[in-house]
């Protein structure tokens, strides 16, 4: 085989190969397009959560909160003074 021959043939060979990959990702990029767009259109409307029994349990948490927010307050002041001595 000739070099020139030998060349046409590589470039033919990453010509199809790149096509090959270009047209897979376009087809990725509008199936996953176009599923997105489905699950949209078919999703069920979000339930609203009752508001009842909620701020019961939202009051403990935010205690719960508090109490941990102290506690590593404290010992992050604990740590930043300890390490000025």
């Amino acid at each position: 085989m000739q070099e020139s021959e030998l060349l046409q043939e590589g470039l033919a060979l990453m010509g199809l190969g790149m096509g090959f990959v270009f047209v897979f990702l376009t087809v990725l990029v509008i199936s996953v397009t176009l599923m997105s767009k489905l699950i949209g259109r078919f999703q069920p409307a979000p339930v609203a959560a009752p508001s009842g029994r909620g701020s019961v349990k939202s009051s403990a948490q935010n205690g719960q909160n508090d109490e941990v927010m102290a506690v590593i307050s404290a010992a992050v002041h604990r740590y930043r003074s300890s390490r000025r001595k």
